[in-house]
């Protein structure tokens, strides 16, 4: 395997998070290209929070360019990963190609990985909610990522 990219709705969040967090634990791995991509990819800023949070467990988002998902980026990559359901069906509809859930991979499990609108509806009311979920996301992907790396096929 020589390249994986994660998938996600924006790509300032969840699939950043696990391409960064896989890079951080893996260090310097040859020949393995880690990114990620966001079906809609809507400009957006990487919020200060998820970045600050990002540096302290030991990555660097800095660098982070946000990437809209297309043909060239999924046909290049030998283990595309969704990290939602509605990320999957996307991709089943408009590039025709069946991809897998981090859970699934991580866990064996058919879950996603909420987006925080999903799991705090009234995220724009409740910003320390949404806060704290931001971050037990972050953790969340960084504890499964040596799950993923041992389900890697060998590189």
């Amino acid at each position: 395997m020589k390249s994986l990219l994660f998938i996600c709705t924006g790509n300032v969040f969840r699939s950043m998070v696990a391409e960064y967090a896989l890079k951080a634990q893996l260090g310097p791995e040859p020949g393995l290209v880690v990114g990620s991509a966001g079906t809609d990819a809507e400009p957006a800023e990487l919020h200060p929070l998820i970045r600050d949070y990002l540096v302290t467990k030991g990555a660097d988002p800095s660098r982070h360019a946000q990437r809209k998902l297309t043909h060239e980026l999924l046909d290049g990559a030998d283990l595309p990963i969704a990290m939602g359901l509605n990320h999957r069906e996307y991709i089943r509809r408009h590039f025709s190609r069946d991809v897998r859930l981090f859970n699934e991979i991580c866990y064996a499990k058919m879950e996603p990985v909420l987006d925080v609108h999903e799991a705090i509806p009234d995220w724009e009311q409740n910003q320390e909610a949404a806060y704290r979920y931001a971050l037990s996301v972050i953790d969340y992907i960084w504890a499964a990522t040596p799950a993923l790396i041992a389900k890697l096929p060998h590189r």
